[in-house]
């Protein structure tokens, strides 16, 4: 690999990973030795990377303005522009406004070549007219309660069309063609649920917060389904 490519790589695994990461997972991430690694992290710093940490103890990387703008290949610059025009089909207006606006301050700092490879992409989506799931409820609360890991009390019409008033601890949305679940922790039933997120007829913030729980409960979520297709 050259030289150019391995200390891109390294520098975009550093933003992908959580912070501090190791030598050793960088290494293995990257695809080098230890001591190829710890040459490429002092290569970097030389260069102006702000690069926080150190051996044993671990990396983290701090992105600063003044350094040269990222840099991405043209199959990478499909793949942002494919991503960001499905958010029309699958995503509400925020969210749909927030991804344009990401992607018009990435191609801002593109240089000129990649800026008009941007402009000019090859890929298109497309979806049919009714592809997005119908929403009545109110997509920024929803989402501020995953992130800030808060409780939300909600009225749910279940595909039986049974009302029913439940808290939930909110977990993570997942977009699919025409749907959109809300994974969360039931305080009802206390065990996993999956809802559909269209038939959520009223929605306001609940008393409860399960701060820090979130990731753990995913994972054991995670953990439980494969445990299940692996028995299936």
């Amino acid at each position: 690999m050259a030289r150019t490519d391995r200390l891109m790589r390294l520098m975009d695994t550093m933003r992908r990973l959580p912070s501090p990461v190791t030598a050793a997972r960088l290494a293995d991430e990257t695809g080098v030795s230890l001591r190829q690694l710890y040459r490429d992290i002092a290569t970097l710093r030389a260069g102006g990377a702000l690069i926080d940490g150190a051996a044993g103890v671990g990396y983290t990387l701090t992105e600063d303005p003044a350094l040269p703008p990222q840099s991405f290949s043209r199959l990478e610059i499909e793949a942002l522009m494919l991503a960001v025009g499905s958010l029309e089909r699958i995503g509400d207006d925020t969210l749909t406004a927030a991804g344009k606006d990401a992607l018009a301050r990435i191609i801002a700092t593109l240089p000129d070549a990649q800026s008009r490879q941007a402009m000019h992409s090859a890929m298109r989506a497309w979806f049919p007219a009714d592809m997005r799931p119908p929403v009545g409820i109110d997509m920024d609360l929803l989402r501020q309660a995953c992130w800030d890991e808060f409780s939300l009390v909600m009225t749910y019409r279940d595909l039986k069309e049974s009302r029913t008033e439940r808290e939930i601890w909110p977990l993570g949305l997942s977009y699919g063609e025409g749907t959109l679940m809300l994974l969360a922790h039931c305080r009802l039933r206390l065990d996993y649920r999956v809802f559909h997120v269209s038939r959520i007829e009223g929605l306001e913030r609940g008393g409860d917060s399960f701060r820090p729980r979130r990731a753990g409960l995913l994972r054991d979520y995670v953990a439980a389904r494969r445990k299940q297709q692996a028995r299936s």
